[in-house]
C-alpha cells in the first residue's frame, strides 16, 4: 500500500503507542486514583511542542476509565475561547455540564450555575488580577463557593480536570487561567492535570510578572512531571519505515548504506527528535519526491529536504549558491584566492549557527557536498569524481544540483540507570561480552527487535567522550568476541533505510578508535583485539573499512593524515583477519556467516584465489552444499509499475556473481536442473527459490537478455 501523509493527530489508544508513553501514562492514572488529600492539587505535564503531551493525556484518561476507583474526568481546552471573562464562564460551564450528567451532583451543579450567574453580572476586567479582585468582592459569590466546598467535602467522589493547549494562549490568558485554577476553581477533592511547554509558559509569565514567571509557576503547580523523551531508537525506526514506504521502488543495488548511515547520524538525526518532526519531514518528502523521482540520489534528497523543512534559511543559501557547494575542489578552479573566498563565505553564514548544531551541520554538509572538505579539512576531490557523482545522481554534481530544488520553486526501554550499570561492567571484556549476549536474547514487545540493538545505539552516545580511556580496549574486545552473535535479523532495519547491529558496532568501533592518539597505539590495540576475537565477520568488515581509508576496494583515498593506520600496520591486520577466515573455513563455519560472500572476496584479496576456489569446490561438492551456497547470493528486490497500487517483489540471483570461485557455471546449471527434477527431501524453501532463480537467470543470460529487465521470467 502506498504511504499516506501522516496527520499530526494525537493517539487515544495505548495499543497504538510506539514511543513508550503508555507505561508513564498508566502510572500517572493510578496516581490520580490513589490521591488521599481533600485539597486541590495541580499536576503539570511539561513537554515541548510536538512531543506528545495530548497523546499522553489521552492515555491517562484511557487508563483511568479502566480503574474501579476512578475520578470523574473533565477535559477543558482554553484555546477554544478568548478573553478572561469568557475563559472563566466557559470553564465553569464545562464543569457544570460534567456534573449535570449525574443526579447525585445536583446540589453542586446548582452552585456552579449560581456561580455562572454571578459572574455574568461582573463587569469585564481587562486584566486577570482585576477579574479576580472583582470576583472575590462579590459576597454572594464567596458564599456560593463556601457552600460548594462543604458539599464537595461530603461526597465520596473525586474530580480530575485535564487542561491542554495552555501554551497556545496569550500571556494574559495564561495568567488568567492560572488565576481561575488557584483563586476560583480550587475546589476540594479536585485535581488538575495541565499540559504545556514549560519554557514557553515561563517566558509568557515573565511578561506579566516582571521576569518572575518561574516563581509564579512554582506557586501554581504542586506536582510537576516531564513527559518522557521519546527513545531515539523508536523514533528512528518510525522514520526509516516511512522512508522505506516512500522509496519502495528504489534500486537496492545503488543504495550505499554506509553513506546513508553517515548522512543520517551526521545531520538528519539531529533534527527529528519528536514524532511531529518525523511527520513533518516524511510528509514533505512524500509530496516533493514524485517531481524528481529517479532523477536524484535518494539519500541526498532526504538530506536536502531535511534542511528545507527544519533550516529553511540554510536551504536557501545552498539553493542560491551552487558554486559554493557543488563541484570538485581541484586546481585551477580552487586556487588559494578562491579557497579564501569560499571559506570566508561559509564562515559568515555559519556564524548564525551555534553550539553543537554548528559542528553537526558542518559534518552533514561535508557528507553531501564533498567540496566543503577543502574548506574545513583541506581534503581535495579531483575532477574525476564528477563523473562518478553524476552517475550516482548526487546533489554535489553540478549537472544534478538544480534538480533537487525543482519542487521548491514557486518496552524494552533501556533506562539511563540501566545503561550506566551496563557501562560499569565495561572494564572487564568477558563480563561485558556476556552482558551483550544476554541483551541479544531479550526481545522487545513493541517491534520484536532485541534489547542489544538499543544498548549498542546508547553505547554510541557515550563512546565519543564519556567512556573512560581504560575501558576502550575491553569494550572492543567484547564487541569483536561476540559481535557475530549480535548480527541478528530481528535487529536489522526494515528495507534499505534501517540500521543493523553491524553498522552500530562499526560506529562504536570508529568512535572509540578516534580517541586513541597515535597510529602505533591503535595498531597495538587492534592487533590484540582482532587476534583474540572470535567475531570473524566483524573483524573482516572493520579491517576492510580501515583499508577503504587508504583507497582500497574502489573507495576514494583519504590523505594519509586521516588514516588510522599506516599501510604496513594495515597489512599486518589483514594477515590476522585472513587467518580468522581460514579458521572459520576449516571449521566448516565460513559459509554460515552473515558476511560469507564478503569474506570470500577478502580471502581472495589478502590470500590466494586458488585456495578460495578449492574451498568453494569442496563446499559445493554435495547438492545440499550447492543449494546452501547459492542461497547466499539470493536477494529480493522490489519494483513498482505505473499502474500498481502495491510494489511487487521478485527474487534475484545473477549466475555471473559466482564466477570468481567457479569456472564451469554450465555444470552448476545442470546440477540445479537435476535438483529441481528430483526434489530431494532436504530442499528447503529458500534453497528451492535460489536454485529456480539461478536456472531462470542462467537461461535469460544464455539468450542475451537482461535479468534485471525481466525479473518475473520469460
Amino acid at each position: 500500500m502506498k504511504e499516506a501523509l501522516s496527520a499530526d493527530s494525537p493517539l487515544t489508544d495505548p495499543k497504538d503507542d510506539r514511543l513508550g508513553v503508555a507505561p508513564f501514562a498508566e502510572n500517572l492514572a493510578k496516581a490520580f486514583s490513589d490521591i488521599e488529600t481533600d485539597e486541590c492539587l495541580v499536576f503539570a505535564l511539561y513537554g515541548a511542542w510536538g512531543s506528545g503531551k495530548t497523546t499522553c493525556m489521552n492515555f491517562v484518561q484511557y487508563y483511568i476509565d479502566q480503574l474501579s476507583n476512578k475520578p470523574i474526568v473533565m477535559k477543558f481546552n482554553p484555546w477554544w475561547f478568548s478573553g478572561s471573562g469568557e475563559l472563566l464562564r466557559q470553564f465553569l460551564g464545562e464543569f457544570l455540564s460534567t456534573l449535570g450528567k449525574n443526579d447525585k451532583f445536583k446540589k453542586v451543579a446548582k452552585s456552579i450555575g449560581d456561580l455562572i450567574g454571578a459572574i455574568s453580572i461582573i463587569p469585564y476586567a481587562k486584566t486577570a488580577s482585576g477579574l479576580i479582585k472583582q470576583f472575590t468582592k462579590e459576597k454572594p459569590v464567596i458564599k456560593i463557593k463556601e457552600d460548594m466546598r462543604k458539599i464537595l467535602e461530603e461526597t465520596d467522589d473525586r474530580f480530575l480536570i485535564i487542561v491542554d493547549d495552555i501554551d497556545r494562549l496569550t500571556p494574559e490568558e495564561i495568567r488568567t487561567l492560572f488565576c481561575i485554577i488557584k483563586a476560583v476553581a480550587d475546589f476540594p477533592k479536585t485535581s488538575y492535570l495541565l499540559a504545556f511547554d514549560k519554557d514557553f509558559i515561563i517566558d509568557a509569565l515573565d511578561q506579566e510578572n516582571k521576569k518572575r514567571g518561574k516563581d509564579y509557576l512554582e506557586k501554581i503547580v504542586q506536582v510537576p512531571f516531564d513527559l518522557p523523551i521519546p527513545e531515539k531508537t523508536r523514533l528512528n525506526r518510525i522514520f526509516t519505515e516511512r522512508l522505506e514506504a516512500i522509496f519502495s521502488d528504489a534500486d537496492p543495488e545503488s543504495f550505499d548504506s554506509t553513506y546513508w548511515g553517515n548522512v543520517f547520524l551526521g545531520g538528519i538525526d539531529h533534527y527529528i527528535d519528536t514524532v511531529r518532526k518525523v511527520n513533518q519531514l516524511t510528509n514533505a518528502i512524500k509530496v516533493s519526491y514524485p517531481s524528481v523521482k529517479r532523477e536524484v540520489n535518494i539519500i541526498d534528497f532526504v538530506a536536502i529536504e531535511t534542511l528545507r523543512v527544519f533550516r529553511s534559511e540554510i536551504y536557501k543559501i545552498i539553493r542560491g549558491n551552487p558554486d559554493m557547494f557543488a563541484g570538485h575542489s581541484e586546481l585551477p578552479f580552487y586556487d588559494e584566492t578562491n579557497k579564501d573566498k569560499i571559506k570566508a563565505f561559509h564562515d559568515e553564514w555559519l556564524k548564525g549557527v551555534s553550539g553543537e548544531e554548528k559542528e553537526n551541520l558542518s559534518d552533514f554538509l561535508m557528507r553531501i557536498f564533498p567540496r566543503l572538505e577543502a574548506v574545513f579539512k583541506n581534503q581535495h576531490y579531483r575532477p574525476e569524481y564528477l563523473l562518478e557523482w553524476r552517475k550516482q545522481l548526487r546533489i554535489c554534481s553540478p549537472d544534478r544540483f538544480q534538480i533537487y530544488f525543482r519542487f521548491s520553486l514557486p518496552e524494552g526501554k533501556i533506562s539511563s540507570f540501566e545503561m550506566k550499570s551496563i557501562l560499569a561492567l565495561a572494564g572487564e571484556a568477558e563480563i561485558f561480552a556476556e552482558k551483550l549476549i544476554q541483551f541479544a536474547r531479550q526481545k522487545r514487545a513493541d517491534d520484536g527487535s532485541t534489547r542489544a540493538s538499543e544498548v549498542l545505539e546508547r553505547l554510541l552516545d557515550y563512546a565519543k567522550k564519556d567512556i573512560p580511556q581504560e575501558h576502550i580496549k575491553p569494550i572492543l574486545k567484547a564487541l569483536f568476541k561476540v559481535g557475530d552473535k549480535l548480527l541478528l535479523k530481528e535487529d536489522e532495519g526494515r528495507g534499505l533505510w534501517g540500521f543493523g547491529n553491524d553498522m552500530r558496532i562499526a560506529w562504536i568501533f570508529f568512535a572509540l578508535l578516534r580517541r586513541i592518539e597515535t597510529e602505533e597505539q591503535r595498531y597495538e590495540l587492534l592487533k590484540d583485539v582482532f587476534s583474540e576475537g572470535d567475531a570473524v565477520s566483524m573483524i573482516v568488515s572493520e579491517v576492510e573499512s580501515l583499508g577503504q581509508q587508504q583507497g582500497k576496494y574502489n573507495s576514494p583515498k583519504r590523505i594519509e593524515d586521516q588514516w588510522f593506520l599506516n599501510s604496513k600496520q594495515l597489512a599486518e591486520l589483514e594477515k590476522i583477519a585472513l587467518e580468522k577466515i581460514k579458521e572459520a573455513a576449516a571449521q566448516g563455519e565460513l559459509l554460515k556467516k552473515s558476511r560469507a560472500i564478503q569474506m570470500l572476496h577478502r580471502w581472495r584479496d589478502w590470500g590466494n584465489i586458488d585456495e578460495v576456489r578449492t574451498y568453494v569446490a569442496k563446499a559445493i561438492s554435495s547438492d545440499e552444499g550447492l543449494a546452501d551456497f547459492l542461497s547466499l547470493y539470493l536477494a529480493q528486490v522490489s519494483s513498482w509499475g505505473m499502474d500498481d497500487k502495491v510494489p511487487s517483489h521478485q527474487w534475484r540471483l545473477d549466475p555471473r556473481s559466482i564466477e570468481p570461485w567457479i569456472e564451469n557455471i554450465s555444470e552448476i546449471y545442470q546440477r540445479c536442473l537435476k535438483i529441481v527434477e528430483t526434489k530431494p527431501e532436504w530442499l528447503s524453501e529458500r534453497a528451492k527459490i535460489a536454485i529456480e532463480t539461478f536456472i531462470r537467470s542462467y537461461n535469460l543470460i544464455s539468450k542475451g537478455k537482461d535479468i534485471d529487465a525481466d525479473l518475473d521470467g520469460e
